[in-house]
């Protein structure tokens, strides 16, 4: 689970849309000497590969070269452990920037140096960030036992990319966020790709992509297994297409949190294809609050061609969400989201829970045109029969486990 001052960006971290502050443009560091293809090695800034010594300031340094140079640039992070709290990668730069990962970057854990996330690319254009090593963020070790991201204020997001157009993230690692992994907030022709996210399956709020009001986003060839959604859509977001990962452990992939603050925009034209889901909490589900304070739709929404392996709750609409169980709206069918336009097609394999589909929708906002076709998903177990349970769901079924055939 969008405007550029501070207090929305606040917004977003409290909607699990997550923090990004806007920072100032670094300074310090070598000077770049404004040559094509210059390539800024950490360690000889004084970055130390022996993963206790603080390479913040090597690290900061190589980006604010690589942004004032004008030909292209490449921070080069080689292999070796690398020690880092913060990092701002504020532009504008004056050409394309390449970060190449080949090392481990290990989260600082004094949280008291986070303002917001911990690595943010922010007003650029034009950056690829890729290699074959690891971001680590360290975050087993901030969370006492019982508890989760939610218990703390503003936790730090491993990456975010804010107000970043034309960036492609491909190859590199994630692993153990202390809040969310990947967060693509207000920003467009983004893709991610290729990438590993892992996370302890029982620490939630450890998404692992969420995009916030952006647009001509592609997330592809990912495995990611977190505590929460493998890949959540929030408001604001157009122009999304998810294919070709692998999820679980997690809570699956998922359009929403929806609703819970006012202004928020639109969701439209969201594709999630060609994935598999195995031993989640959840399979492909659209979520609004139902004491929602936005007017908004969620519309042209299409899941297909996706492998269930023991999935709870395999495919769900809830107009009813509410995970702090302190809504005042509950069921009072006043809902301000709407949904419609949603095609589940090809949906395959087995539910761990009797309830294979769930469309709760309200009475004041029903869903519309809803089309379930060749969805064909079976309970594994022996003591119930599969089932669907629809309320207010209008549209079509095809092709579909006669179970499943809900609509009306």
């Amino acid at each position: 689970m969008a405007s550029a001052n501070n207090a929305l960006r606040v917004f977003f971290i409290l909607t699990v849309v997550c923090a990004a502050r806007a920072a100032p443009a670094p300074g310090g560091g070598a000077k770049a000497t404004g040559g094509a293809g210059e390539s800024f090695d950490i360690t000889k800034l004084g970055a130390k590969s022996d993963g206790k010594t603080d390479s913040t300031k090597a690290l900061q340094d190589a980006w604010t070269s690589a942004c004032r140079a004008t030909g292209s640039a490449t921070v080069l992070i080689p292999k070796g452990d690398y020690l880092v709290g913060p990092l701002n990668f504020s532009g504008p730069c004056k050409a394309a920037i390449t970060i190449q990962l080949d090392g481990t970057l290990l989260g600082s854990n004094d949280l008291a140096k986070y303002k917001s996330s911990w690595i943010e690319v922010s007003h650029v254009e034009n950056i690829v960030i890729s290699g074959a090593g690891t971001l680590d963020g360290q975050g087993t070790t901030v969370y006492p036992k019982g508890k989760t991201p939610m218990d703390y204020k503003a936790l730090p997001n491993t990456l975010v990319l804010f107000y970043v157009t034309n960036a492609t993230v491909s190859g590199i690692r994630l692993l153990n966020a202390k809040f969310f992994h990947i967060n693509i907030d207000t920003s467009k022709d983004i893709t991610v790709k290729d990438v590993s996210i892992t996370a302890p399956a029982d620490v939630e709020n450890t998404d692992g992509v969420h995009v916030g009001a952006s647009s001509k986003v592609t997330i592809s060839n990912a495995t990611i297994g977190t505590g929460d959604d493998c890949v959540s859509i929030g408001p604001g977001t157009s122009g999304v297409t998810v294919t070709g990962i692998k999820c679980g452990p997690g809570q699956g992939i998922s359009v929403g949190c929806l609703g819970r603050y006012k202004d928020e925009k639109d969701v439209t034209d969201v594709t999630v294809k060609d994935c598999v889901l195995k031993g989640t909490t959840n399979g492909v589900r659209i979520k609004s609050y139902e004491d929602a304070e936005s007017v908004l739709t969620a519309s042209h929404l299409t899941f297909e061609n996706i492998r269930m392996e023991d999935v709870a709750n395999p495919i769900i609409i809830d107009q009813y969400y509410c995970p702090d169980k302190v809504c005042p709206g509950k069921r009072s069918n006043a809902s301000h989201v709407s949904v419609k336009d949603v095609t589940f097609r090809n949906i395959t394999g087995t539910s761990s829970t009797p309830e294979a589909i769930s469309l709760l929708c309200s009475d004041a906002q029903p869903c519309s045109g809803v089309q379930l076709v060749d969805v064909n998903v079976e309970y594994a177990g022996k003591n119930n029969k599969t089932m669907a349970v629809c309320s207010n769901a209008k549209g079509t079924a095809k092709g579909s486990l006669e179970a499943l055939a809900c609509l009306v």
